[in-house]
């Protein structure tokens, strides 16, 4: 079995980053661990190995919406269909290893729609007809931006319809090499202001269906349209509207 990281590395943001979506990690190393040693259980630093103790990191601003991550329906609306929304430790762990397919959209540019129709010519193209709890991944290649200060506002948009047609397929996780899974946040934005309705910003986030999204994946471009599985178990944060996850494909040799 072969594995391909389809995740994005955890690191310290660029200075200009805004502060909803940045992370800062403080590393310590081993001889601050020996101090720490020391200064808790007494230990001296000439009882260690090297004069070493352990080194530690220290998230001191890390969003769950801020690396490769899954969200939970608790993300889109505080209620889906009627009903307390799920967070992201009341999701069932069958939904997050599954028969992964790749839809190529790099033929898209920024803001354009990923529609009904062109799920259907893709899956037609590929010859392949979805299954329930298959993990459905939309590769745009935005992922070669990531450390871009713009990346944020590159992708296509998946619509709402899409995301229902999906839905109706039995797919409950979905996924994209994208900042988002709608299309970027500021032409959503102007476009609701200013045709002033709704139903336009966030549209396919809430669209009132309990369904998973992964956000932020990498390499998609190594994987094949199908013939692979897809690892993608979200951490189990209490109340969480996302969860971090180290996503990765299982290949066969």
């Amino acid at each position: 079995m072969r594995l391909i990281d389809l995740s994005t590395t955890i690191t310290n943001s660029p200075e200009s980053t805004p502060s909803f979506i940045r992370t800062d990690i403080s590393y310590n190393d081993h001889a601050f661990g020996a101090v720490q040693i020391q200064s808790i259980l007494k230990v001296p630093a000439n009882l260690l190995r090297n004069g070493e103790g352990w080194a530690i990191e220290e998230f001191t601003r890390f969003g769950t919406h801020n690396s490769t991550h899954v969200d939970a329906p608790w993300h889109y609306n505080s209620t889906i269909q009627g009903q307390p929304a799920q967070t992201i430790d009341e999701l069932p762990l069958e939904w997050f290893f599954n028969d992964g397919v790749v839809l190529d959209m790099t033929s898209k540019t920024d803001g354009d729609a990923m529609t009904v129709a062109d799920v259907q010519a893709e899956l037609e193209r590929i010859g392949y007809a979805l299954k329930p709890l298959d993990i459905v991944l939309v590769r745009t290649d935005c992922d070669q931006f990531y450390d871009q200060p713009d990346y944020m506002f590159r992708g296509c948009g998946v619509t709402a319809e899409a995301t229902r047609w999906l839905f109706a397929q039995g797919i409950r996780v979905m996924g994209i090499d994208a900042w988002g899974w709608d299309a970027p946040l500021n032409m959503q934005a102007q476009q609701a202001l200013t045709r002033q309705e709704k139903d336009i910003f966030w549209a396919a986030h809430q669209v009132d269906l309990p369904y998973s999204q992964i956000e932020r994946l990498a390499n998609l471009k190594a994987l094949p349209h199908i013939g692979f599985k897809v690892a993608c178990f979200p951490l189990k944060i209490k109340g969480g509207s996302a969860g971090p996850t180290r996503a990765v494909a299982l290949l066969p040799d």
